[in-house]
Order: structure tokens, then C-alpha cells, then sequence
């Protein structure tokens, strides 16, 4: 582990300059975008950085405040996923795009008109300036994208949610694609490296739950961690947790997934927990998560006879750049805004 984490920490020197090499390419992205728009389609994508929508997060298939992939025109919609590009990693923006192409999977399987890529929306939160506060917010079914960029420094990417219905395509001339294969067989491969002793910990004897446990809530907090912690596993283990890990992070551009590792370590690695529920057998319901002092990431295959997948990454403190702003607000203005929390979804995840 040494050896992982000295690796990491002499990468994460690039991203611990003066200014965050992201900052800038998201701003220029951002705005190339937004200048290619029309006055009426700029004023359904662009929003006040404090209005309560920024938070308003979703991942089922329903209407979106923003600008929709469907309204733009063809070199919009390439200006609009330049931006994803930039904040995602390439295999992150892969996953994005496999995600989308699921809706025509999805189509022929139900014919409902919800079924459609070009729905997924485009939202910008406040003025897109490398060195200013902003937001944005790239979202739809199964898929949400949320960067808080506070100056040229610091910036954060949860909550984090990517999603795959079907899970595994079992018909069509698609047969056999798995858009978040990994998560699912790495997750059960950690599951059979414990021996009896670490699994009878590792497992929890509960039931399988319905969804993530922390839904589309705004904001969580973090409940004592439940299952096996780092400090009872092997080196091979805890190495293999963090391979896990760095499947949701590294989502994201090297530079920023760096960073937020780093963090992760800061934390207290040794206090980050493995926790399985359900069958450990292919095509049976079964969850995990993976808990640590500062952050959460859950995985489940429930739905749709276990093949339906959710996964989230949350940060207890920093969910929409919440730790960034408060910091940002008590230094440079003595007093940070009050955060919306609440949570007005109450819908079905689907």
C-alpha cells in the first residue's frame, strides 16, 4: 500500500499547482458552448449559481430544468459533449456515451417515448470563468454529471451517478454488451478474496435494499460503516479495494480523480470499509458499498431480475462543492450561504 499510495502522491503533483489545470479548459469548454447558443436556448440552460435547481438532482428518466441534447443543432451538441470530454476521463466519456445508447435498447424493448437519448440536458450555474464560481450539470436518465468549480483551485465532481438499463443486453444486435461489467465482477471478486472469517463481516444479513440507500437525497451523512474496515484485510485486499475504488473516480481526468484520492487517503484508508449484501452469484440481486470517514460509493443490481445497475459517489461534506464554497465564503467573505438540502423528489428510481 506504500507503494500505491507513493505512486499517487507523485502524481497528484500535477494537479497541486497554483492553478488546477481544469479550471481553465472546463471555463473555455464551457463557454464555447454557451456562445454557440441562442438568446432563448441560453436562457433555459443558464441558471443563477444559487438557485435551488443546482442541487436538484436525478437519475430517472423524467423532464429536466436545462437544455436538452434534442433542442440543440448538431455542431451545439458537439460544442455541449466537448465539455463532457474535457471533465471526463476517455474512459469515463466511453461509459457516458454507452449509457445514452442504452434509451435505443430500451425503446425497442418498450416503445415509450421517455426512451430517448436526446434527452439528456445541459445546465450551467452562475458565470463559466476559470478563476470565478461556477457550475454545471450534465444529466438524464441513469447518468448525472455534476462539476462546482470555486476559483482556479479547487473543484468538485459528486454527486457522481452512473447507471445501466439493461444491465447485460440479452437480445438485439447488441447481445452481450455490459456498459458497467467491471463494477459488477470486480465488486464480486472482492467479495471472494475474503476468507470465512472476513466474509462473515463483510457480509451483512440484511435485505437486499430497493435502490442506493442515499436515493437522489441532496445531502447525506455518514452512519457508523458496516462491514470489513482496510485494517482487517491483506495488502492484496486492500489493494484490490482500491482498484474497486478507482473505478468510480477514475471516471474522471487524471488530474482531478488524483486529487480526490488523495483526499480519500488523508481520511484515514485504513477506516474505509467493504460491505456486500444479497447473493454472491451472477444474475441474483446483490449490493455493495464502499465507506470511508469522508465519502460513500454504492453499487446495486436489484431491478429488473438483477439486471439493472445503480451506482453513486458521494461526498458527505463536499456533494456540490459545498466544503469548497463554505471555505471560499469564510475566507474572502466572512460568512458562507446557507445550502439547500432538501430533498423534493420522492420519485421512483427506474
Amino acid at each position: 500500500m506504500r507503494a500505491i499510495w507513493g505512486v499517487l502522491a507523485l502524481t497528484l503533483t500535477v494537479s497541486s499547482l497554483p492553478a488546477h489545470p481544469a479550471s481553465s479548459e472546463l471555463a473555455q469548454a464551457a463557454r464555447s458552448f454557451l456562445s454557440s447558443l441562442t438568446d432563448e436556448q441560453r436562457a433555459k440552460t443558464v441558471f443563477a449559481l444559487n438557485d435551488p435547481e443546482r442541487e436538484n438532482w436525478h437519475y430517472v428518466p423524467k423532464t429536466r430544468a436545462g437544455l436538452t441534447l434534442k433542442e440543440m443543432t448538431a455542431p451545439q451538441r458537439e460544442k455541449a459533449m466537448a465539455l463532457v470530454r474535457v471533465g471526463l476521463s476517455e474512459k469515463g466519456h466511453a461509459r457516458v456515451e454507452t449509457i445514452m445508447s442504452l434509451e435505443a435498447v430500451l425503446y425497442e424493448i418498450e416503445g415509450a417515448a421517455t426512451r430517448d437519448a436526446g434527452l439528456y440536458t445541459f445546465a450551467v450555474f452562475g458565470d463559466p470563468d476559470a478563476k470565478g464560481i461556477w457550475s454545471w450539470r450534465f444529466e438524464g436518465h441513469h447518468l448525472s454529471v455534476n462539476f462546482t468549480l470555486v476559483g482556479d483551485t479547487h473543484l468538485s465532481t459528486t454527486p457522481s451517478f452512473f447507471g445501466a438499463n439493461p444491465a447485460e443486453v440479452r437480445t438485439g444486435s447488441r447481445k452481450g454488451l455490459r456498459a458497467l461489467a467491471e463494477e459488477e465482477d470486480q465488486g464480486r471478486e472482492m467479495l471472494a478474496s475474503f476468507d470465512g472469517e472476513q466474509r462473515k463481516v463483510a457480509v451483512l444479513e440484511i435485505a437486499v435494499p430497493r435502490d442506493i440507500v442515499t436515493g437522489n437525497k441532496r445531502e447525506i451523512s455518514l452512519e457508523k460503516p458496516e462491514g470489513l474496515p482496510v485494517s482487517r484485510m491483506t495488502s492484496a485486499q486492500s489493494g484490490r479495494l482500491l482498484d474497486l475504488l478507482k473505478l468510480y473516480l477514475l471516471k474522471y481526468r487524471t488530474d482531478i480523480a488524483t486529487a480526490d484520492l488523495a483526499k480519500i487517503q488523508a481520511s484515514g484508508w485504513q477506516q474505509v470499509h467493504f460491505a456486500w449484501v444479497g447473493s454472491d452469484r451472477r444474475g441474483e440481486p446483490h449490493y455493495y458499498r464502499i465507506q470511508g470517514p469522508t465519502f460513500m460509493v454504492e453499487y446495486d443490481n436489484i431491478q429488473n431480475g438483477a439486471n439493472h445497475i445503480h451506482t453513486v459517489w458521494r461526498d458527505a461534506k463536499g456533494d456540490f462543492g459545498r466544503d469548497l464554497l463554505r471555505e471560499h465564503y469564510a475566507r474572502e467573505h466572512r460568512g458562507a450561504p446557507a445550502s439547500t438540502t432538501e430533498n423534493r423528489s420522492g420519485e421512483k428510481a427506474n
